[in-house]
């Protein structure tokens, strides 16, 4: 959006306009007289707003409700924010698989599609699986790709606010890729790239455990772990996008990595093989004595990195993503452990949206920047400041 300025003419039809656009996606549709009540704008203003969003294709007029007539000559003429006029891209990109996340502007979902992915693949080849899924599922639905309005993406790393990829030790050939600058190839509308567990955190927030708190930690529990958090309700990236990479924190000290953790024969696992990780869980639920060892160590290093961001951060609320959030039992020695560590434990919940919380993440960051488009006069969970 171009610059505004105190005397610029176009602001207060903006501000109109964001005004009625809100008023309509909260009612569904609402008549002029409903719009003069909610908005505080004339009718001769209102009139001119609608025109210029019926020309723009964001308001259409709603067909009257079966049933309602008045008293003299036709119903009264409704409007409503017109979602279907554009769509939203969230997109996973993860060493395993690409997830794909098609909705209207509102949000609401239109399709999906998943494809999975060598963990060995090159840049290239992972980018062409993306450009495939993203072809799927708009096929699949009958959206034009003219009609995206903005993509979101979630992948691992640290990611710098114009979609650098600063640095992934999960993806190969990730490093120094400008990720956004790539996907823009494909896209005429606007790509923003998130680190993943960042998006967790943001889709836990919207749709997931963490609905009702604006203070949060989603742990993405792996061997290469990560996190993302919430405070006051808006993302929390660090100056460079660094926040929550607690999969370094053992270059503090001389503890183990994860993957040394929880090996069971003195070799350390491959830090992406989260085949060679269930085997583990699945030995020590059956009583295998060096898999609880290992499960036990790996838990035990899980709620140091988990207690390092709580001391720091004092949240409401943890969320515990990743495989690990289908592990038995894991709640319960989190919440003990936390309270030896931290002066105030807080809360402890699993993922409510499992595998589907990255690319569910990437539709917010997607959604919130058309927000940020439609209705600047407001701010939204992921504006980037």
């Amino acid at each position: 959006m171009a610059q505004l300025t105190g005397g610029d003419p176009s602001l207060l039809r903006r501000i109109n306009s964001a005004v009625v656009l809100r008023a309509l996606r909260d009612a569904g549709s609402a008549t002029l007289t409903e719009l003069v009540r909610t908005t505080g704008l004339s009718r001769p203003t209102l009139d001119g707003v609608l025109e210029g969003l019926a020309a723009s294709g964001l308001v259409v007029e709603a067909p009257a409700d079966e049933g309602t007539t008045r008293r003299q000559g036709r119903p009264a003429r409704k409007f409503r924010f017109h979602a279907e006029s554009g769509h939203l891209l969230g997109i996973e990109i993860g060493p395993h698989r690409v997830s794909v996340l098609l909705s209207d502007l509102d949000g609401r979902l239109r399709g999906s599609a998943l494809r999975p992915v060598d963990e060995t693949a090159e840049a290239d080849d992972r980018l062409a699986s993306v450009r495939t899924v993203v072809q799927e599922v708009l096929r699949r639905t009958g959206v034009a790709r003219s009609t995206l309005r903005a993509v979101g993406v979630g992948s691992p790393g640290i990611v710098e606010a114009d979609g650098m990829v600063r640095l992934s030790t999960a993806l190969p050939g990730w490093t120094g890729l400008n990720l956004a600058e790539r996907l823009g190839r494909s896209f005429r509308c606007p790509v923003l790239v998130e680190n993943d567990a960042n998006t967790a955190a943001v889709a836990e927030h919207w749709k997931g455990a963490a609905r009702h708190s604006a203070d949060v930690v989603f742990v993405r529990a792996g061997l290469s772990p990560g996190a993302g958090s919430l405070i006051g309700g808006r993302l929390h990236r660090g100056f460079g996008g660094a926040a929550g990479e607690i999969g370094a924190l053992h270059l503090l000290g001389r503890e183990a990595t994860p993957e040394k953790l929880l090996s069971v024969t003195g070799e350390p696992l491959h830090p992406l093989d989260e085949p060679a990780v269930a085997e583990v869980f699945s030995l020590a639920q059956n009583g295998d004595k060096r898999a609880r060892r290992a499960v036990d160590r790996f838990m035990q290093r899980l709620v140091h990195d988990v207690a390092a961001l709580v001391l720091a951060l004092d949240p409401e609320l943890v969320v515990i993503g990743g495989w690990a959030a289908g592990v038995d039992d894991v709640l319960e020695p989190l919440h003990a452990e936390l309270a030896r560590y931290c002066l105030r434990p807080p809360e402890v919940v699993l993922s409510l949206l499992g595998e589907a919380a990255v690319a569910t993440g990437a539709l917010r960051l997607a959604l919130d920047h058309l927000d940020e488009e439609l209705f600047a006069v407001e701010s939204t969970v992921t504006a980037r400041r």
